[in-house]
């Protein structure tokens, strides 16, 4: 299917970097515009393995929805999605089973324009203009009731999604009600970005990271990531950098070794 990804954007302003577009380009998709693109080149001028962070993510996104599938997972709620492309959820998990639902939530509103382009023509498959800050109204929206059965097991992913939430916001008291509505057998992907390791380089390019966008950020050590799985039994390896999460092969790491631990990734059970 030709996808014009201008399509319907309506009033959206496209002239103003956004986080979601500038990710999709470093993963090279085709749903971003010119001061994307712009910022993506500052952003790798800075950090020449920038690219590798948003790869790294996306790989995991793979095991962890194929990990999901072998473990009888057939829905998942993805929220915080931004544009579902270049290896998305739903093509990962119909090519497990064809019978599987997900839903995509995101806040932005260029990035559900994009999804509900892409979905066109999937039955099994829907995108949701909603904010992770607010469960209740995310929750009770009717795509996610007719496509999705809260009585069985979901895998709930949020990845890269944490860090635009600020501690005034609750991120842990917000991931507890998103837990108490998972029935047990229930999985969690978590993915977060970190100081932990970070080089003087890498910290004053994520300082720059949002600037000229309106996103805020807020990077967090381990601890603070973890405690985000309170309540989940954490699979092995446990909350590690990205790329270490069960790795398939050398092409999951970055020849730059401080890219590999700028996201910390995980997957819980809820027992």
């Amino acid at each position: 299917m030709n996808v014009n990804p201008t399509e319907n954007l309506g009033r959206i302003d496209t002239s103003v970097p956004n986080l979601a577009r500038v990710y999709d380009f470093l993963l090279g998709g085709a749903h971003n515009f010119s001061a994307d693109r712009q910022f993506a080149a500052m952003a790798l001028q800075r950090v020449p393995h920038a690219g590798d962070v948003a790869r790294l993510n996306r790989a995991f996104l793979r095991r962890a929805v194929f990990f999901m599938v072998d473990n009888g997972i057939r829905q998942f709620l993805d929220i915080g999605s931004g544009i579902p492309t270049v290896g998305n959820v739903h093509e990962i998990a119909q090519q497990a089973d064809p019978a599987c639902r997900v839903v995509y939530v995101d806040k932005e509103p260029i990035a559900v324009e994009h999804s509900r382009i892409l979905l066109r023509g999937n039955e099994r498959a829907a995108i949701v203009h909603a904010d992770l800050r607010d469960p209740d109204d995310l929750l009770g929206r009717p795509e996610i009731e007719q496509l999705l059965d809260f009585s069985q097991p979901i895998g709930l992913l949020t990845l890269c999604v944490w860090h635009f939430v600020s501690d005034v916001d609750d991120p842990a008291g917000l991931m507890a009600r998103y837990r108490a509505e998972l029935v047990p057998g229930s999985y969690l992907a978590l993915t977060h970005i970190t100081r932990d390791y970070a080089s003087p380089q890498l910290n004053q390019a994520l300082d720059h990271a949002v600037q000229g966008t309106p996103d805020e950020f807020f990077p967090r050590d381990l601890t603070r990531v973890t405690s985000l799985f309170d309540g989940f039994e954490l699979m092995p390896p446990g909350v590690v950098g990205c790329a270490g999460w069960r790795p398939e092969g050398p092409g999951d790491f970055s020849d730059e070794p401080g890219s590999n631990a700028t996201i910390y990734a995980g997957v819980g059970r809820v027992p």
